[in-house]
């Protein structure tokens, strides 16, 4: 297993984690069981916002003796209400269901709090200026939570949370269909068959500056809905109009800016191994470049995918790495310090390039490599 940094939080997580969707499969009895996989595979996080009592309770059966071995991130203002799960603000069920959470996981703290699902500014900002981000301050204070994180559908409502500075940890939503749709704030609309009728080109702007801009803040994002709830592994379903596999859609996620963990959903034992596979996977097998490129319905021509096929470089640039950081410079409209700093170490730079296009000639998407190297050179100066 591979371990990550969470952004600035000074945790190192595995870039394969757990949700928490098949938890309650053939009775709970299914915790227990993806618990001691995942401890066998070295999967030290997991995201629980689901407010099930028996739920929480079968996971902390299933932590009990182990818990410092797991890094949790649980959510707050996830409520059980008359017998069903609620998204709430009001401060009291916030409290309660909160308070039954760590009796229920038999813990006293949380690593990760995540505020609950919030896809609208009106939202955001009630959160931010009211009871619940008071709260949650308070919890870090004291030491039950480690960390603040948010979980969002909207880069818009991303972006603005982030911007004042509370966010340490970001759950959003990431994969290649989602990444082409504009911010709103129905999640349903991101599936909806009519936003594919015609053809999408490109990354969504939004989207494309909030993932840069948890890279250049140091928020880690940790990502839910890989597979679009198993859409994009079944040809007839993916509003790409082809299957991915589970390893070029853990791929995508794990090379966007500020990723730094999957977390995968399961419904099966078997389903959660394909994941954990993906640590053994072959660079062919992860590749998801070639699929992409012949995407029926989509387009990423002209922009960089990181996904290296430019390499090798014959002056040795790490061309996918200098095109990373010209593009965090550019969403933040200048060039943060700790961008400067990771491109200086960088062992060659864009003002080596020598312009031979070959790079160009092995891009799946038609990017305009030589002239980024002359953009970076502008801007790092070398």
């Amino acid at each position: 297993m591979k371990y990550r940094e969470l952004g600035n939080t000074g945790l190192k997580i595995s870039e394969i984690g757990m949700g928490c969707e098949g938890f309650h499969e053939e009775n709970y009895q299914n915790t227990m069981r993806m618990f001691d996989m995942a401890e066998k595979y070295g999967v030290n996080y997991f995201d629980l916002y689901a407010s099930d009592p028996k739920l929480r309770a079968s996971v902390g059966e299933a932590l009990e003796g182990r818990r410092e071995k797991f890094i949790i991130q649980s959510h707050i203002c996830s409520v059980w209400k008359d017998g069903q799960y609620v998204r709430s603000r009001k401060i009291e069920e916030v409290k309660a269901a909160f308070e039954d959470a760590l009796k229920l996981l038999k813990t006293d703290y949380i690593d990760v709090g995540m505020i609950h699902y919030c896809d609208s500014l009106k939202d955001w900002a009630e959160i931010e200026k009211g009871p619940v981000m008071e709260y949650v301050l308070g919890l870090k204070k004291s030491g039950t939570i480690g960390h603040i994180g948010l979980s969002s559908h909207n880069p818009q409502v991303a972006v603005k949370a982030i911007e004042t500075g509370y966010i340490e940890v970001l759950m959003f939503s990431v994969n290649p269909c989602y990444d082409l749709q504009p911010a709103g704030e129905d999640v349903e609309l991101l599936w909806s068959e009519e936003k594919y009728e015609n053809p999408l080109v490109n990354m969504d702007p939004e989207r494309e500056k909030l993932y840069e801009l948890c890279q250049s803040k140091g928020v880690g994002i940790t990502v839910m809905k890989a597979f679009g709830g198993g859409d994009l592994l079944d040809e007839s379903l993916s509003p790409a109009g082809k299957a991915l596999t589970v390893n070029q859609c853990l791929h995508y996620a794990l090379t966007r800016p500020a990723v730094a963990s999957v977390m995968a959903g399961a419904h099966t034992l078997k389903q959660l191994e394909e994941s954990l596979a993906y640590e053994t996977a072959s660079g062919e097998e992860k590749d998801y470049a070639p699929a992409f490129a012949a995407f029926p319905k989509i387009s990423w021509k002209g922009h960089c995918m990181y996904c290296s096929h430019c390499a090798p470089c014959p002056v040795k640039i790490s061309v996918a790495d200098v095109t990373k950081f010209l593009n965090l410079a550019k969403a933040q409209g200048h060039v943060p310090e700790t961008v400067r700093e990771h491109y200086e170490v960088l062992e060659h730079h864009a003002g080596e390039c020598i312009q031979c296009g070959a790079c160009e000639s092995r891009c799946p998407f038609g990017v305009s490599i030589r002239e980024n190297m002359k953009e970076a050179e502008k801007i790092f100066g070398k």
